[in-house]
């Protein structure tokens, strides 16, 4: 080291020391800071993977539903296989063919070696046996998980219909005659059974806690069903980027005791605005539901949400049928509104997915 080096490092002014963060009050080293930060960064990830916003579930490894649950458990399943017959193997036989052919007495040198029978089948035995077991997997899930399929259960599911506009969820409700944008209200512990449409692009539903994504397709009709096994909150939100309001077209469902949804269909159809011409036009229109909110009368809005009652059972065929043709949504969509909303026995028939196309 030169002199004018020692004397440099002598004053402070090379000490490695001098430059580098603290940890704990003590100067650390560049490896042990930078170890230190991926540790800190890393550590808190099992405990994130699951967790809840505010009281919201966000993911279906935090499962509150039975299609979530068999989700988590597919996906913990694949996880295990290839931990097994990819990533452990790897692990091990990195490790020992370093060390075989760099320090291993026994290696032998080969330099024309040109097949091994033994290494040819053991290359292909692996893979072919990740995909048979992947394929059952696969197979076995898609039937299981099939949207369309309804779930079992005592108690008739409940009938939901789903609208995607820009950018903003419409939630219908057609045996109580009432709608929401931006809460999807449910029965805690009863099948709820989705049709949803988008009145504009192409959308993609997804209640993370309670499993399952599914599109809505303008002019067309999917099914969805789910089940909210306790009461409790879930993210729910558009999958598929949609234009400048998708950050914001997000909504929450919310499981609820039977004898809370009761009294929500109560109170909705008590203080919930009209659904008529006018609202509609408000919905589709190319809004976030907070300027939804600001179009609208704000004292018939609570939480961030908007409400209507009277909504006729004809309303979501009719939105199907108007975007197919590319037609505007006629009167007769909003026709008997009245008793849907206001007799509890009322049951519209439910369409087919064909009557609907």
């Amino acid at each position: 080291m030169s002199s004018r080096r020692r004397r440099h490092l002598r004053r402070g002014g090379g000490s490695s020391q001098h430059r580098l963060p603290m940890l704990g009050g003590e100067p650390v080293t560049a490896g042990r800071g930078r170890w230190a930060r991926r540790i800190a960064t890393a550590a808190p990830w099992p405990l994130l993977v699951g967790c809840s916003g505010g009281g919201t579930h966000l993911s279906f490894l935090d499962p509150q539903g039975p299609v979530a649950a068999i989700q988590r458990l597919h996906f913990l399943e694949v996880f295990g296989l290839l931990a097994v017959f990819v990533a452990l193997p790897v692990f091990l036989v990195t490790p020992w063919f370093a060390w075989r052919y760099r320090y291993g007495a026994a290696a032998r040198y080969a330099p024309k070696w040109n097949f091994s029978a033994a290494l040819d089948i053991a290359c292909w035995a692996g893979p072919t046996v990740i995909l048979a077991l992947l394929g059952a997997l696969v197979w076995g899930s898609t039937h299981a998980l099939d949207p369309y399929k309804p779930l079992a259960s005592k108690q008739p599911a409940l009938r939901v219909q789903v609208i995607g506009y820009d950018w903003k969820w419409l939630f219908i409700y057609p045996d109580q005659g009432v709608a929401s944008v931006g809460e999807l209200a449910l029965p805690a512990g009863r099948p709820v059974a989705l049709q949803l449409t988008s009145a504009t692009v192409m959308q993609s539903l997804l209640i993370p806690a309670l499993g399952s994504q599914i599109y809505a397709m303008g002019g067309m009709v999917t099914q969805l069903h789910l089940e909210a096994a306790h009461p409790g909150r879930f993210l729910g939100e558009n999958t598929l980027y949609d234009g400048d309001g998708f950050p914001q077209e997000k909504f929450t469902a919310i499981a609820m005791p039977p004898s809370g949804f009761e009294a929500w269909v109560r109170k909705v159809r008590a203080s919930g605005l009209p659904m008529n011409t006018a609202a509609l036009d408000a919905i589709s229109s190319r809004t976030t539901r907070a300027q939804l909110i600001q179009a609208v009368d704000k004292a018939r809005s609570r939480d961030g949400n908007v409400y209507y009652r009277g909504v006729s059972a004809a309303l979501f065929p009719a939105v199907v049928a108007a975007t197919k043709d590319g037609t505007a949504v006629g009167a007769a969509a909003f026709g008997n509104a009245g008793s849907a909303a206001t007799s509890p026995t009322s049951q519209p028939p439910n369409p087919t997915r064909e009557s609907l196309r």
